[in-house]
């Protein structure tokens, strides 16, 4: 299966936490084709609405649309920018890889590069880079140069294409979340699809998670939905190193994950366990003994609580230029969300 266009569009887009504006649009733009509304905030995040047809509840369906990124901190006297982390990288993992600067006129590409080894000690050569071991070179000849064409604040990201692989796997950076957020989008376009759910299906690609949760606070608060489904990925089991026990089974091509959980709601979670069985949808269930470490951790909360579910998509290698998800799971998921949608009958209870 080829990867949905508008999954491409979003993973070919450049939108660190805070700077989310490029994978934004596109998102709206895709949704416009479907949706009785579609709109944005001061924040960046972004919304769709598919009106509901009788009078059931209002359902949310979050994604975020921000991944993890590079800050420019320092341009030192030679032209070689430092750098800091927006969101959480393991250094290794940087050494050696292209980065697109995004800047006011326009990106600008560079190297993420290190002393070579021949030049290391001994024990540096067996020690994790940090960091401010790490520069960014992007040939300027000098500092004058190099601060002409890159700011401090201005933020990189990895520059990579999606890959497709076999079995209907997909390789890029940003799938974590612009999965989410292509889930959402599509299990509001299946609704409107079928007809409409009996309450609105509002489709959201909010911004920040990755450092603050700052779009899902002003988004839940905004709209005041009446039960929240959030889609995120989460730890694939079947590579190399992962022990299972403390995490549960769920493999890439396993189907999307619904968690469970003190801060989920459990009716939440009964009725998306319900839809996926009676429509013969693949799943598994993860369980979190406390917070989630994703946007329902600030949803659940906002005003006088909302009733939230997680689904998640198997994920290998989280936080990498080369994370990978299997595009079965991630269709599986949108159409686990639009029948839970379509359960959503007036006067569904969540009083616990």
């Amino acid at each position: 299966m080829t990867p949905p266009e508008l999954l491409t569009r979003l993973l070919t887009a450049t939108g660190p936490s805070g700077h989310e504006s490029d994978p934004a649009r596109a998102w709206r733009e895709a949704c416009a084709a479907f949706a009785t509304e579609v709109g944005s905030d001061r924040v960046g995040s972004s919304f769709a609405r598919v009106a509901g047809v009788a009078g059931g509840p209002k359902l949310a369906v979050v994604g975020h649309i921000d991944e993890i990124g590079l800050h420019v901190s320092h341009i030192d006297d030679d032209g070689y920018l430092r750098f800091g982390e927006v969101g959480g990288w393991d250094p290794i993992v940087l050494v050696g890889q292209r980065v697109r600067i995004a800047t006011r006129n326009g990106p600008v590409g560079g190297v993420i590069a290190r002393k070579p080894i021949h030049l290391l000690k001994d024990e540096d050569r067996k020690r994790v880079p940090e960091l401010k071991d790490l520069h960014i070179d992007i040939g300027a000849k000098d500092a004058d140069e190099a601060r002409s064409l890159v700011r401090i604040g201005d933020v990189a990201v990895i520059d990579v294409a999606p890959v497709e692989l076999r079995h209907d796997r997909v390789v890029s950076r940003a799938l974590d979340n612009r999965v989410g957020c292509y889930v959402a989008a599509e299990a509001a376009r299946l609704v409107a699809e079928s007809g409409g759910s009996p309450g609105d299906v509002v489709a959201f690609a909010v911004a920040q998670e990755e450092t603050t949760f700052a779009g899902s606070r002003t988004t839940a608060f905004a709209h005041d939905p009446e039960v929240a489904i959030v889609v995120d990925v989460t730890f694939a089991t079947d590579q190399p190193g992962i022990e299972l026990g403390p995490i549960t089974k769920h493999p890439l091509g396993s189907g999307p994950v619904i968690a469970r959980g003190t801060t989920l709601h459990p009716r939440v979670f009964e009725l998306l366990y319900e839809a996926g069985t009676e429509q013969e949808i693949p799943f598994t269930m993860e369980s979190l003994g406390r917070s989630t470490g994703t946007d329902a951790d600030a949803i659940h909360l906002s005003r006088s609580g909302v009733p939230t579910g997680l689904v998640s998509v198997p994920l290998r290698y989280m936080h990498s230029p080369v994370e990978m998800v299997s595009v079965d799971d991630v269709a599986a998921a949108a159409r686990l969300i639009a029948a839970f949608a379509r359960r959503l009958e007036p006067g569904t209870s969540f009083e616990r």
